[in-house]
């Protein structure tokens, strides 16, 4: 649309615009609006002539939109809720709320935060419920994106590198996302494992057999990336894609594996393992909530809440952590 059109544009045909989308339909558009069909057809028509597209077009008992329309339309959906919440932004009460979260994170990230959240709305937010599902994927946005769920809470590199270039090259960036604490990992094995004595090196370690937890099931994971980049492998012989399996598996087995230092303790058998530092320097694991920058159905005020009740469950976690010896 050019500076012109716009400047000469009634912006009330973007209401319009959003709700037909929405709905998919003249009829149940003017519904929700409470006016007229007749006036919501000839809002249409207006806007039509001001972008010259037919933006809708009929398609059984409903309409479709164009491929212009659908390019639209998550901008002026955004833009419209930005602008309500400016005018009329919502005061979330966690006393009363009945909000529902939706959080995807790993099973060792649910161990860490989990019981410090729940004390957090047993006594501030009881009405509050929290549902989390499994985080399978590096790159969640395709889930936040659908609204499957609202947060993320993970490990999520190349998200937030892309994220960053494309803010610093000027370009809109649709999430968010919130650091919650830094994690460390250790190679863990059997108490008694061969291993568990003296010096690790980079020979024994790539020379043993591995376990990998693996969110997407491929035998390759960062660990493997740090051994690639100094030209050396090691021999993946099992995945699995929770910690706690993880945790089960080595102390039964001859298998190494990889498990967050703050982890181990929430696993219930630390008396059984042993740990020793890795033997290649890997970059620092920073766990991130990350989210769509507009929700369709969480306020944002609600969204802050629970990121601030992550960050205060992050802290209370992490105070006295230690390992056995």
């Amino acid at each position: 649309m050019l500076p012109h059109q716009f400047r000469h544009l009634d912006l009330n045909l973007l209401r319009v615009f959003d709700e037909v989308m929405n709905e998919r339909s003249l009829t149940r558009a003017a519904d929700k609006l409470a006016i007229t069909q007749p006036a919501v057809s000839n809002a249409m028509r207006r806007l039509r002539e001001a972008l010259h597209d037919e933006l809708l077009v009929r398609s059984g008992q409903g309409v479709e939109p164009t491929p212009l329309a659908n390019a639209l339309w998550p901008v002026v959906r955004e833009s419209l809720a930005r602008l309500q919440a400016s005018f009329a932004p919502e005061r979330f009460d966690p006393a009363h709320a009945t909000q529902a979260f939706v959080v995807a994170m790993a099973d060792a990230t649910a161990a860490t935060l989990l019981p410090s959240l729940m004390h957090i709305l047993e006594t501030e937010a009881p009405g509050v419920s929290v549902h989390v599902q499994p985080l399978t994927t590096r790159d969640p946005r395709e889930e936040l994106d659908a609204e499957t769920a609202d947060l993320a809470v993970g490990y999520f590199p190349f998200v937030l590198a892309e994220m960053t270039a494309r803010a610093q090259s000027g370009d809109l960036v649709d999430f968010e996302s919130r650091r919650l604490y830094d994690g460390e990992y250790l190679c863990v094995m059997r108490k008694d494992h061969p291993l568990s004595e003296g010096l690790l090196t980079l020979e024994r370690y790539c020379d043993a057999r591995h376990m990998l937890v693996s969110f997407s099931g491929q035998p390759f994971g960062f660990l493997d990336e740090a051994l690639a980049s100094i030209g050396r492998k090691r021999r993946v012989v099992l995945t699995v894609n929770q910690y706690f399996t993880a945790a089960r598996v080595v102390a039964r087995t001859d298998l190494l594996t990889v498990l967050p230092r703050h982890f181990v303790p929430a696993t219930g058998i630390a008396d059984l393992l042993a740990f020793q530092p890795l033997p290649l320097r890997v970059e620092a694991v920073h766990v991130d909530a990350l989210w769509r920058s507009r929700s369709g159905h969480i306020p944002p005020s609600a969204l802050e809440w629970m990121l601030h009740a992550l960050e205060r469950s992050a802290r209370a976690a992490f105070p006295d952590l230690e390992l056995p010896m």
